[in-house]
């Protein structure tokens, strides 16, 4: 099983923490992202229309593909992924240019981790219907695959439509950097299933998630998908290597830990796992 870091931090932290985690052996950072902040906010991941929102409108949002690619100057091995992309609220063109070029100056190092998003305001702020956010992403994520392996494509979908166009260069990764699958929900699973290299969930446990990966297997073999697939398994708290052993043993790949309470930690945390954990989990 592979460990990366989730990289809550602020500017000054990424660099540091980033080299801390490719010294320690680690597999991978991670960084959120959400376009904008709307004051007033409802829901959560998993449940857009009730409980109470994990995060403000005074909550720091930077750009993550210029995070990453400035991420990427300053390492060499260890991998960069957003954890996760609302891909809905953009043309898939955008998205396509951002990925490309990110995955050419890191050496192929990028992981495209997707989210289908729970922030209704945010779409509402983008002037984009949330309702039908779920076929949009879809669209969306066809659209982008193609630009990474046609040579020329035109489209006539339901929320884009453009002539022949060519996109140049390619991915380096083929056919295209992973793309990793966010969120819990049956829509998201089916989304996995269909569209996926990997699942990166959020809300799981040793009790729901055995029937979730027998549901995500049997919806790819009914899709006729074989091949690659990742398991990303997103934890929060300070790892128990039983409880990520557990975790491997079902089936996943990879875990994206927020590992320490305060960045002061962080240092000795990232450490640990390197040398502590990691190696209980190989």
């Amino acid at each position: 099983m592979k460990i990366g870091i989730s990289l809550r931090v602020g500017p000054r932290n990424w660099v540091e923490f980033t080299k801390a985690a490719e010294t320690a052996g680690l597999d991978s950072v991670w960084v959120p992202e959400h376009l904008i902040m709307p004051v007033k906010m409802s829901g959560h991941p998993g449940h857009p229309h009730e409980g109470e929102p994990p995060i403000s409108g005074d909550t720091p949002a930077w750009d993550p593909w210029i995070q990453l690619a400035f991420l990427a100057a300053h390492t060499t091995t260890i991998r960069l992924g957003c954890n996760v992309y609302n891909i809905g609220l953009r043309h898939p063109f955008v998205t396509a240019r951002a990925i490309t070029t990110l995955d050419l100056v890191s050496g192929g190092r990028i992981d495209f981790g997707i989210g289908a998003s729970w922030l209704s305001e945010e779409w509402q702020a983008m002037e984009l219907n949330f309702e039908t956010r779920s076929r949009r992403v879809n669209e969306t994520i066809q659209v982008i695959q193609r630009l990474f392996t046609e040579d020329t494509i035109e489209h006539e979908g339901e929320f884009f439509k453009f002539q022949p166009v060519k996109f140049q260069p390619k991915p380096v990764q083929k056919p295209w950097p992973p793309f990793l699958i966010g969120g819990d929900s049956p829509a998201a699973i089916r989304r996995a299933a269909q569209f996926g290299d990997g699942w990166l969930p959020m809300d799981q446990t040793p009790e729901t998630l055995p029937g979730n990966l027998k549901r995500l297997s049997d919806l790819r073999a009914a899709a006729g998908r074989s091949g690659p697939f990742e398991v990303t398994l997103q934890l929060g708290g300070p790892p128990a290597a039983d409880l990520l052993k557990r975790y491997r043993d079902m089936g996943v790949d990879r875990v994206v830990l927020s590992p320490w309470n305060h960045p002061r930690e962080a240092l000795d945390v990232i450490r640990r796992l390197g040398e502590e954990i990691a190696p209980q989990l190989a």
